[in-house]
Order: structure tokens, then C-alpha cells, then sequence
């Protein structure tokens, strides 16, 4: 099993909140999405693995067992062609949880026009695959850098 943890700090949504119907629909895959605490910061990753797909704005580390996890940092922020996004690893390199990806800055991506929030995806995995998924609707869903998201069978 593969826990996911969370790359950033925020608020748990979920992904029926993303604000783009490709993540809210899970046509990506399904996951949670957490809407980021608005301060300059620094996306890590979910979990051990090999940085697989690597831009500005997201990135996939797959894990030992196959799982690759998709962190998107914000919504169309493709659009942003990389601006107020520093890449701090590369494709191809092996990561540990909680290391270091992007430094990226939620409030600049708001004042961009877009949408700050991060869905964070299993990618070719089924809804029942997923289990203990933080979606926000239990407490405050308040989530650390750190904190399990969800884990995958």
C-alpha cells in the first residue's frame, strides 16, 4: 500500500471542489485536493519515488510499487509559463516524502487570475482503490506538509 501524503499546507477540499472539471470530475484520476495556506512556500513530495513528469506548475513522482502521483500547483497555471515557479529537482531524479520539488507562491498565482488550489491525484487508479481519503468535510480540514491524504491498495 502507498500512504500519499501532502505536499502542502492548506485546507483538505477534495476534488468535487477543484474549480476545473477535469480534476473535479476525476477524469485525472482520483485524489483530494487542498486549497493552499496563501504565503510563499515550498510543494514536496507525496511520496518516495522518481520524479517521472516535472514542470513548473506540477509534477508525478511514481513510487516503488508503480504509483504514480500527480501534484498540480494551482489551476491553469500552465498559463503562467513557469513565472513565480522555481524547480527544485529534476526529471529522472529519486525523491524522498517531504523532500523538496517546487518554491512556488499561492498569492501570486491569485493575483495571476487562476486558481490556487492543488489537486493531488492517483493517477490510473480506481475511486475504490483509494481509501482514508482527507477531504475536508470531517473538522476543520486543515492539512500539514507531511499529513496523510490518502492511501492506495
Amino acid at each position: 500500500m502507498t500512504t500519499v501524503t501532502s505536499p502542502i499546507a492548506g485546507r483538505a477540499i477534495g476534488l468535487s471542489a477543484v474549480p476545473d472539471p477535469v480534476f473535479s470530475g476525476a477524469m485525472v484520476g482520483p485524489g483530494t485536493a487542498v486549497d493552499p495556506l496563501r504565503e510563499p512556500s515550498v510543494a514536496v513530495a507525496p511520496v518516495d519515488g522518481v520524479v517521472v513528469s516535472l514542470h513548473p506548475h506540477a509534477y508525478v513522482v511514481v513510487d516503488s510499487e508503480g504509483h504514480g502521483v500527480l501534484t498540480h500547483l494551482g489551476i491553469d497555471t500552465v498559463q503562467l509559463n513557469g513565472e513565480g515557479f522555481e524547480l527544485l529537482v529534476n526529471k529522472g531524479d529519486s525523491v524522498v516524502r517531504g523532500q523538496e520539488m517546487v518554491r512556488w507562491n499561492p498569492v501570486a498565482v491569485e493575483e495571476a487570475g487562476k486558481s490556487p488550489i492543488c489537486p493531488i491525484v492517483a493517477l490510473e487508479a480506481t475511486a475504490d482503490s483509494l481509501s482514508n481519503v482527507v477531504e475536508g468535510d470531517t473538522g476543520t480540514g486543515s492539512v500539514n506538509v507531511g499529513d496523510t491524504l490518502f492511501d492506495w491498495q
